[in-house]
């Protein structure tokens, strides 16, 4: 398959649609081999817009939604990111090329955490074959606990749908001025996609999008059962 030919039509369905409008977000979605971060079962579908699985009961987003929460949390140059739910890696890849693009002087950092550790390890295998490593740490844990040690974050990607209200940790991990994006619902049914800026102390929610995600399991979200 030209699976580079495949990418630029995603991305240019995408732009027609309306989804994908920001250059840079653009240009992250056109770098990224989408098809090197999912199941060789699964690679011809690489390019259609669908989640996909990538096993332990888990999915890679569809396309759109990597694209929409990109262009959400507005990613800049020398950013320092959260992301829970690294999946097989992909997500954390665009965070990179946006936080620390080719030659850039002021590095972001991509910090994403994985519970399951199957999947944590071949994410760390993904990114590694590509090259970007070196500005990700992938660790594994209880994403609902965020991950004090780096805090606070300039954005916090979540990547599995959470209980309302909001996961403290993350609202507290959060810089001034950071902007979270985060699904949050029910466990079975509706489920939202919500952007949330901090001022002070202050949160503002705007709510996006009706979404479908798998779950966030932990001690502040649902429970694995």
């Amino acid at each position: 398959m030209d699976f580079e030919e495949n990418r630029r039509e995603l991305v240019e369905n995408l732009k027609e649609r309306g989804i994908l409008t920001q250059k840079k977000v653009i240009n992250a979605m056109l770098k990224v081999p989408r098809e090197q971060f999912i199941p060789k079962s699964v690679k011809s579908s690489a390019y259609i817009d669908t989640p996909l699985s990538i096993g332990s009961g888990q999915t890679i987003s569809a396309p759109h939604m990597n694209a929409m929460m990109c262009e959400i949390l507005d990613f800049k140059e020398g950013d320092k990111v959260l992301e829970i739910g690294t999946g097989s890696g992909y997500h954390a890849a665009l965070c990179a090329e946006l936080v620390a693009p080719e030659g850039s002087k002021n590095p972001g950092h991509i910090y994403t955490i994985e519970r399951h550790e199957n999947l944590a390890k071949k994410a760390r295998e993904n990114l590694r074959n590509l090259d970007y490593d070196k500005h990700i740490s992938v660790i594994i844990g209880d994403g609902t606990v965020g991950y004090p040690k780096e805090a606070p974050y300039d954005k916090i990607l979540v990547t599995a749908a959470s209980p309302l209200p909001i996961p403290s940790p993350f609202k507290e991990q959060l810089k001034d001025g950071g902007i979270l994006c985060i699904p949050a619902g029910s466990r079975q049914f509706t489920q939202n996609l919500y952007k949330i800026t901090k001022k002070g102390d202050k949160f503002k929610k705007k709510r996006i999008t009706g979404v479908r995600f798998v779950s966030l399991i932990g001690k502040h979200g649902f429970n694995e059962s």
